[in-house]
């Protein structure tokens, strides 16, 4: 398990955020929202609670991206760093890449398996969802 706080930011260092609470879950996205939204084959989250979410320094910047879904970037130098949507209140979700130490939290299942880009093979056991999240509550 990482050590808290959590923290992370985008690629020019203006935009900063903390999650001072222990992740929800962790998890690869093959959708192709997510891999347009970020120009890459796949992406990966970690769920934190909104609450204990903080930015520091820098503006984030919104984009509603689908209804109900708005995905948060740096407005300075564009990195793309989160995911909320009315599927899931009360969470930021954050690209996994965008933390100080990703290595720290492991992704523990696959979701929009169905929409992967079907070249790329990730060797792991971990469980495959077809379309929705690999979450206990079904969501």
């Amino acid at each position: 398990m990482a050590a808290l706080p959590l923290e992370g930011g985008c690629l020019c260092g203006a935009l900063r955020y903390r999650i001072g609470a222990a992740p929800l879950w962790t998890g690869y996205c093959h959708c192709t929202s997510c891999r347009r939204s970020t120009g890459a084959p796949v992406t990966m989250f970690v769920g934190a609670a909104t609450e204990s979410v903080a930015f520091t320094g820098g503006e984030r910047a919104v984009f509603a991206s689908s209804p109900g879904v708005e995905r948060g970037f740096c407005a300075a130098c564009g990195t793309p760093l989160t995911y909320e949507s009315d599927r899931f209140p009360g969470e930021t979700h954050f690209y996994i890449s965008t933390l100080d130490d990703p290595q720290s939290l492991p992704p523990a299942f696959h979701v929009f398996y169905e929409e992967r880009i079907r070249w790329l093979e990730i060797a792991d056991d971990l469980p495959r969802h077809a379309t929705v999240t690999g979450r206990a509550d079904g969501e």
